[in-house]
C-alpha cells in the first residue's frame, strides 16, 4: 500500500482549487454577455441577474424571444435540442431586429456575437416568436 506524501496532497489541492477557479472564470465569461443581453432587452418578467442562474438563464431567454417554458424540455431531448437552440437563436436574433445571417453567428459565434448583441447597437424590439397584432388601415 502507497502512503499519500505531503507534495502529493498539496499538488491535489491545488488542482482542485485552480480547477475550481477556472470554471467559475468560463462561466462567468459564458453567462456575462447573456447578462447584457437580458439587461438590454428589459424584458419586465425576466430579471437580467437570472443569466446567473443555471437553466433558469434558459428559461428567462425564452421569455425574451417570447417561446413557451416547456421549449426546455424540448432542449433536454438529443438532437431534438440543435433544433430547438437554432429556432430560439432565430428569434433572438429578430428580437433585436437581424437576420439569418446574424443567426447563423449566434449558433456558430454565439459567445461572440451575443456581445454584438450586448454592446451594439441592437435594440430590442419585442419578443419574436409573439404573435403579430393584426394591423387595420
Amino acid at each position: 500500500m502507497q502512503t499519500v506524501t505531503q507534495p502529493d496532497a498539496a499538488a491535489a489541492a491545488a488542482a482542485l482549487v485552480g480547477s475550481l477557479i477556472g470554471g467559475l472564470i468560463g462561466y462567468l465569461l459564458a453567462t456575462i454577455p447573456l447578462y447584457g443581453v437580458l439587461k438590454k432587452a428589459a424584458h419586465p418578467d425576466v430579471p437580467a441577474w437570472g443569466a446567473f442562474v443555471p437553466v433558469y438563464n434558459t428559461y428567462c431567454l425564452l421569455k425574451v424571444v417570447g417561446r413557451p417554458w416547456w421549449f426546455l424540455l424540448l432542449l433536454l431531448v438529443p438532437l431534438v435540442n440543435i433544433v430547438v437552440l437554432v429556432v430560439v437563436y432565430h428569434d433572438l436574433s429578430r428580437s433585436f431586429g437581424h437576420g439569418a445571417g446574424f443567426t447563423v453567428g449566434l449558433v456558430l459565434l454565439s459567445f461572440v456575437f451575443l456581445f454584438v448583441l450586448w454592446l451594439g447597437s441592437s435594440r430590442y424590439l419585442g419578443p419574436a416568436a409573439a404573435p403579430a397584432t393584426p394591423r387595420y388601415a
